[in-house]
């Protein structure tokens, strides 16, 4: 999946829109909820040394936050690693030219679920 087919599924799937939140930095792309404003994915150019291959090629990665009863369901050969720049405990980087395009829409889903803003509950009757 290329990051602009990434962000055609964002806005088609979840209706928002990118958000390019650091001055003087147009690459570093971030989807919100609408609602709630938190961030559920974020995309930027990483090169592949950062994730412990031996080359410079800088490739398109997005973050995304998973349950922590998910991490270790997905790994390397799913284009999935441990979070870059970020909390490595809830946020993993999916490697956007070698994850399978189901697995991204997959994780993406994960991630906007994960972050929603949550339904309050009635109080109960005593």
């Amino acid at each position: 999946m290329t990051r602009q087919e990434l962000l055609e599924h964002c806005l088609n799937t979840y209706n928002t829109s990118p958000d390019y939140p650091f001055e003087e930095d147009f690459e570093t792309t971030v989807m919100r909820h609408t609602d709630n404003r938190k961030w559920y994915a974020i995309v930027m150019n990483v090169s592949r040394r950062k994730f412990g291959f031996e080359s410079d090629e800088v490739i398109d990665v997005v973050n995304l936050k998973l349950p922590t009863e998910m991490f270790g369901s997905f790994g390397a050969p799913d284009g999935v690693y441990p979070a870059y720049h970020m909390n490595k405990l809830h946020w993993i980087s999916v490697l956007l030219p070698d994850a399978p395009d189901t697995i991204v829409k997959f994780l993406l889903n994960v991630s906007f679920e994960a972050t929603k803003s949550k339904k309050k509950r009635a109080p109960t009757a005593k």
